[in-house]
């Protein structure tokens, strides 16, 4: 399957625009390159787990037992959910 890239639009304030263009500038990339990889960077450390902490989720039975109880509440809609 090939992909093709897909364009959005992003309204930056001048001052966030200044901060990305100096840094884009001096690491020799594209605004939008720099943008994608700070983006991807972040949403790999905010939902992915790194080794360590994949080893110490499933080294924990407690927590394990925990997690799968509240999975399974939650595919039942059991219990009461806190925004």
């Amino acid at each position: 399957m090939i992909q093709v890239p897909k364009n959005i639009t992003v309204h930056l304030s001048d001052d966030a625009y200044q901060k990305f263009h100096k840094i884009a500038v001096g690491e020799n990339r594209s605004i939008a390159n720099l943008i994608e990889t700070l983006a991807t960077q972040k949403l790999t450390e905010e939902l992915f787990t790194d080794t360590f902490e994949t080893e110490e989720i499933l080294s924990n039975k407690t927590l394990r037992r925990k997690l799968k109880k509240g999975h399974r509440d939650a595919t039942l809609r059991k219990g009461r959910f806190v925004g």
